[in-house]
């Protein structure tokens, strides 16, 4: 069942779920309960993701089903997200129809969003000055200008009991764990010791044989051994229970199988019959397979909580002007269109535009650039990011559940809460090795049994041993361990994954295309060339020019007076200023006309430009746009403005090359411009003169010879290429996650991230490989020796708790594999 307008989603943070193997048997159980469609169950947090039909069940029906099934929980309701299906929405407007997504898990596309004049963030300069069309996209805070603004009574619907509703439901996911877990492990460690002290194991490393004060080794273990098993592995035995409730095995029975036939024996020998306890072996299964789910679960729950603590960067409280007073408030009575008010150092409270001042803010936690940004009126503004020296208010466009900290939150949740390939193969291979396990336990006992003159008690310590030992825990950890840890390493780096089918789309990737201008390019223009001529020097021309510039609005204008300030130039009175649609401008400065524009200004005024034309051809040839400039109808020089490569891109392209990986350049640009800005980074396959609705062909071409492609562009004009690409990346997109069409988001801007993205999801791709080794090698070489193939032979045999100690070391092995990924590089190749 596919989110629609006819479902909705339901978050269950379910209470006393110990560990993450359980939870593949109850996802099957959820999505068999009335009504239930889609289900995605977060290990990382113990949080599902249920879609329903409202006219077939309700939250309350739910609750109650999951209740019998022996799990306390609490819920809270969401609306759909269009960009990750199955999940909750990541804002107010990600709802089917305000965009369009691509599922990827799933696998399908999307229908293909088409730019238009009035799309936010898309400029056209055509018409204006200088005869050159330049069109600079800034989709970092995309789509909040067409926020309407609230009532307090609708925003209370809106943003901020959304963010609540999550927040509670989140403060009691796991009710109890990781400290939970610890804490039994901590108290069944100290109660363990003794009791293997005066054991055989204990007898072997030189301790005494018998318990003090006379005791009888039945009853030391039984005091010290049985708030262990019973206190201490109740979240096995309670797990084991609410499988078989559910009609089946997992993991869990077979933990707890191996604890209580130990325990019950052992009470039987010391009660009833005489004969040899083995209370030692019960307590150390119970107390190393406590460390290896607190170690698990200590790696899931500290990436979750990693990615919360953004949520903690937005101020308590904001300074508001309303009815023209300036009054504190706390954070949830902000409502969009309020007035904040920023001081020097203050934190901004939500996202927002910049109405009046000018200040310098800190957004290295968005960004990743440690170099504060200019704010100004019109300018836009990000919750959680740090005011500098200046003051200024601006309007509140996003709050609560609806700020870019709380969408980019969100987001990783959804994606840690999504099932990868591998992991799905995990789970139906954990299953049948349960019954692999019971069955290896059964036929182990009844063959010491009926075919040797074993004791009974060594049958049994035999057939313990091989069921823990064949346990799978750790192959249920494998995949979803480090799909959870690198996930949330990547949101810590900058890089949102989507889901975990994202991320392993990335790992396969061997051709990365780029879109040019915002991507390759800062989308900003710079000045590139001054050439001076007739007699003039480069301080004098410049000042010129850029005085005549300054009423000037245009992205060309601005480089250069830009530029002249940069270099502490006193710039003049520009008077008279006149600019010529497609041609330039003319302006009076200091007493002189200066003109600044293409051929046919020249042409017009009479300006002979000489030898000026060739420096013109020869400039444009490397892809910048130069422009004649004429003082007091005489040819002065020419000026070369461009937008500047970036010098991450040169980084990222070098990198992907030293990874095997093809880049390619695909953009509406003309060839030549193109092809200079391929030669610049080194990109030697270059498509050009392509049409933003042709994009998603070029790609398809690409894939249809063999390529695994990622698409790298702003998430909007290239959004039929984005959903075409096995993986699309949306650069520069950190403020709006929502509403991308990208499987993956890079929120710093940064193009050098691309190749980290692919690193990373490599490196947890190789994990999970890894993983799914160590949880099997345990098995294949430790089964034959529980089951005591080598006892008459070498007289080895494993006992329960060295078997409890091999099972345990697969799952922490596993786990501290996957912990490793928070030490990958983003630097290294």
């Amino acid at each position: 069942m596919q989110a629609t307008a006819d479902t909705a989603i339901l978050e269950v943070a379910l209470k006393d779920c110990y560990n993450g193997t359980e939870q593949a048997g109850l996802e099957d159980f959820l999505r068999g309960l009335p009504g239930v469609g889609a289900v995605h169950l977060d290990r990382s947090r113990a949080v599902a993701h249920l879609t329903y039909d409202p006219a077939q069940t309700s939250p309350d029906t739910l609750h109650q089903a999951i209740k019998r099934a022996g799990y306390d929980c609490t819920e809270s309701a969401h609306d759909a997200s269009c960009c990750q299906p199955g999940h909750p929405k990541v804002a107010s407007n990600d709802v089917p129809g305000d965009h369009n997504h691509r599922d990827h898990t799933a696998q399908v596309n999307h229908s293909q969003t088409a730019t238009a004049p009035g799309v936010p963030g898309v400029v056209d300069h055509a018409a204006m000055g200088h005869g050159h069309s330049m069109v600079p996209q800034d989709h970092a805070v995309m789509g909040h200008a067409s926020v309407k603004p609230l009532t307090p009574a609708e925003h209370r619907g809106k943003g901020h009991d959304e963010h609540a509703a999550m927040g509670h439901a989140d403060e009691h996911a796991g009710h109890g764990t990781p400290d939970d877990m610890l804490r039994r492990f901590i108290i069944s460690a100290v109660l363990t010791l003794p009791v293997v002290i005066f054991s055989p194991i204990g007898a072997i490393l030189g301790f005494p044989e018998m318990p003090p004060f006379g005791i009888s080794m039945g009853l030391w273990g039984f005091a010290l051994g049985t708030p262990v098993v019973l206190w201490g592995g109740w979240p096995f035995i309670s797990a084991a229970w609410r499988a078989l409730r559910r009609g089946e095995v997992n993991m869990m029975t077979l933990i707890a199988l191996g604890i209580l036939v130990a325990y019950i024996y052992s009470l039987a020998a010391t009660f009833v019959f005489p004969g040899d306890v083995f209370y030692e072996a019960a307590a150390m299964l119970t107390t190393l397979s406590l460390l290896g789910h607190w170690l698990e679960m200590r790696a899931r729950f500290a990436t979750g909580r990693a990615v919360e603590a953004l949520l903690k960067l937005a101020p308590a409280t904001a300074r508001v002007k309303r009815d023209g007073q300036e009054v504190e408030l706390p954070l949830e009575q902000v409502v969009v269109g309020d007035e904040i008010i920023v001081k020097p150092g203050d934190r901004l409270p939500v996202d927002g535009t910049v109405t009046s001042g000018q200040s310098y803010v800190d957004e290295s936690m968005i960004s990743g650039e440690p170099i504060p940004v200019a704010k100004e009126p019109g300018a836009k503004v990000i919750g959680g990011t740090v005011n500098q020296n200046g003051s200024f208010n601006f309007k509140a466009t996003a709050v609560g559940a609806d700020t870019a900290l709380s969408r980019i939150v969100q987001m990783v949740k959804n994606a840690q809460a999504s099932k990868a390939p591998a992991q799905r193969l995990a789970d139906q291979a954990g299953k049948v090795l349960v019954y692999v396990a019971l069955s290896a336990g059964l036929l182990t006992f009844l063959y010491w049994t009926l075919f040797t003159d074993q004791p009974l008690v060594f049958a049994i310590t035999v057939a313990v041993s091989t069921i823990v030992i064949a346990c799978p825990d750790a192959l249920a950890l494998a995949t979803p361990t480090a799909i959870t840890v690198g996930v949330g390493k990547a949101a810590r780096e900058g890089v949102l994954f989507k889901n975990a089918t994202a991320l392993e789309l990335t790992a396969g990737v061997d051709t990365v295309v780029f879109d040019k201008t915002g991507t390759l390019t800062e989308g900003k223009p710079r000045l590139t060339d001054l050439r001076p001529y007739g007699g003039f020097i480069e301080a004098d021309l410049l000042r010129l020019a850029a005085s005549a510039d300054q009423p000037s609005q245009h992205p060309l204008a601005e480089a250069i007076v830009g530029a002249a300030r940069e270099r502490g130039l006193v710039l003049g009175e520009a008077q008279n200023f006149v600019s010529v649609p497609g041609q330039g401008i003319r302006a009076t400065v200091e007493g002189r006309e200066v003109l600044i524009g293409n051929r046919r200004l020249m042409d017009a005024t009479e300006v002979n430009v000489g030898e000026l034309e060739y420096t013109v051809t020869q400039l444009a040839a490397d892809g910048k746009t130069a422009m004649f400039i004429a003082v007091d109808g005489r040819a002065a020089g020419v000026v070369a403005v461009a937008d500047a490569v970036r010098q991450s891109a040169l980084q990222a392209v070098a990198d992907l090359k030293a990874m095997g990986i093809e880049p390619i350049m695909l953009t509406g640009d003309n060839a030549r411009t193109a092809r200079a800005v391929g030669v610049q980074l080194g990109i030697s396959k270059v498509i050009a003169d392509v049409l933003p609705e042709d994009k998603a062909s070029k790609v398809a071409e690409l894939q249809a010879s063999g390529k695994k492609v990622a698409m790298v562009g702003d998430g909007v004009n290239d959004a039929p290429a984005l959903a075409k690409a096995e993986v699309g990346i949306a650069i520069g997109a950190g403020t709006d996650v929502a509403v991308e069409t990208a499987g993956v988001v890079l929120v710093k801007n940064n193009p050098a991230d691309v190749p980290r993205s692919i690193r990373l999801a490599r490196a947890v791709r190789g994990k999970i490989k890894q993983n799914l080794f160590w949880a099997a090698i345990y098995n294949i070489v430790a089964l034959p020796v529980a089951a005591g193939a080598l006892y008459y032979s070498l007289g080895i045999l494993l006992k329960p708790e060295f078997a409890a100690l091999a099972m345990s070391a697969s799952t922490i092995t596993v786990t501290f594999n996957a912990l490793l990924l928070n030490r990958v590089s983003f630097t290294k190749s």
